[in-house]
């Protein structure tokens, strides 16, 4: 049976704050502060358990292989010659946020009736841009069933893809044929727009898409230059239901009557900037929460701690809550080591809708998975990293013994290959 799953990124043992995302606040904010890349992995974890245990299927996917030598070997330099900078883009942990992953588009929406995965090439951002490779191996794994998913490389540079965190789904249910809204960016003032149209509109076509269910949608300038870097800062859909904010999209009012022609039972919930600033938004990550539909039919927010101590956004939250609106619970969580660094929930995982008995297992999460993956990283993690830190050899022996001892446990000795 189709059904939602959600695949969280486990934080790699090298997550560091070396602030290298342009355009991402938290990012930039944090730059040289001590990370505690064990206490990052095992906030994760929680999350990841404390949905299952909600009944929401979780999978997960695996850190990548750090530091990335083969990428600096193709850059002509190696750990101990490269410049501080590039040290630190082969050492960047930013795979642990799955929504960049790739773009899904469901069975039900494509025109040969599989699940298809395009995996995104994030080419605006250096330490970002050589993911790619171990993403496509680990999708080719994770979705090897070809009478059900098809697995794509990324579209070409120079056209940027950043993955789901620019793709939306809307449907009556997920195992329904949907609409599938792409939302791309032109300009942020000092920040780039890291989606491009092109490349939205060509995964779009690889995946056969149909033109009335597919909507394309430009993100407004003005949530860019605020440090919506991507659409998931500012909004985020579950089946029916597309909640955002005011001033997420250029030409909104011709954006929603698209959607509300394309799906008519779609129920937008906008939240007013005179109610929530565009700054409180992206500083508590509301919009960045994980929208899911609980087993009992209802919809809850799962969201970081920063929306509970944001007065403005709890606020907001609460009077929903307490009004006949679509959301109905809230869970809170402490992600403070992804969030310090820009990514909330919503960032650390990739929604698939797909039966899970058509999935590689080893990708599938349970309680005594998800006791041995915890147990592991207490034991290997790094507890602290500095940014001077990223020059040690000692740093880099540990987290890719750390790493490769989590493929074994995980039966995934595969990915441990030196180079993708």
């Amino acid at each position: 049976m189709l059904t939602e799953i959600n695949f969280d990124g486990i934080v790699g043992p090298s997550h560091n704050y070396a602030g290298l995302s342009l355009g991402n606040l938290a990012s930039a904010r944090n730059f040289g502060r001590v990370s505690a890349p064990r206490a990052a992995a095992l906030q994760g974890l929680a999350k990841m358990r404390a949905n299952l245990e909600r009944g929401l299927p979780q999978g997960f996917f695996l850190p990548q292989r750090r530091p990335d030598e083969g990428w600096l070997r193709r850059l002509g330099t190696d750990m101990e010659a490269a410049s501080a900078v590039l040290r630190a883009n082969a050492m960047s942990a930013s795979s642990m946020w799955a929504a960049n992953a790739a773009t899904v588009s469901p069975a039900p929406d494509t025109a040969d009736g599989r699940c298809h995965l395009t995996a995104a090439n994030l080419v605006t951002m250096p330490h970002r841009s050589h993911e790619w490779r171990e993403t496509l191996a680990q999708l080719r794994l994770a979705f090897a069933s070809q009478d059900h998913f098809v697995v794509y490389p990324p579209v070409p540079a120079p056209f940027g893809d950043e993955g789901a965190a620019n793709h939306m789904r809307l449907c009556a249910g997920h195992g329904s044929p949907g609409v599938e809204v792409f939302v791309y960016g032109v300009a942020g003032g000092a920040f780039p727009a890291r989606q491009h149209r092109e490349a939205s509109e060509a995964v779009a076509r690889i995946h056969g898409l149909a033109g009335e269910r597919t909507v394309f949608a430009r993100q407004s300038d003005e949530a860019i230059a605020a440090g919506a870097f991507h659409n998931d800062v500012v909004a985020v859909a579950n089946e029916r239901v597309l909640f955002t904010h005011e001033l997420a999209f250029a030409e909104r009012d011709r954006f929603y009557a698209e959607l509300r022609e394309k799906l008519p039972e779609v129920e937008i919930v906008e939240v007013p900037a005179a109610e929530v600033s565009l700054a409180d938004a992206i500083a508590s990550y509301l919009f960045n929460a994980q929208l899911v539909t609980l087993p009992s039919g209802e919809m809850a927010l799962v969201l970081p701690s920063e929306a509970r101590e944001t007065p403005s956004v709890w606020r907001w939250l609460e009077a929903h809550v307490a009004g006949n609106g679509p959301v109905r619970h809230l869970f809170v969580h402490d992600l403070r080591e992804s969030m310090a660094n820009g990514g909330g929930p919503a960032c650390l995982r990739l929604r698939v809708v797909a039966d899970p008995a058509t999935i590689d297992p080893r990708f599938m999460a349970s309680a005594d998975k998800l006791d041995l993956v915890e147990a592991l990283v207490s034991r290997l993690w790094p507890e602290r990293i500095a940014v001077e830190d990223l020059a040690d050899p000692a740093l880099w022996r540990a987290c890719v013994e750390a790493r490769t001892a989590l493929c074994i446990e995980l039966g995934l000795s595969e990915l441990n290959r030196a180079e993708f």
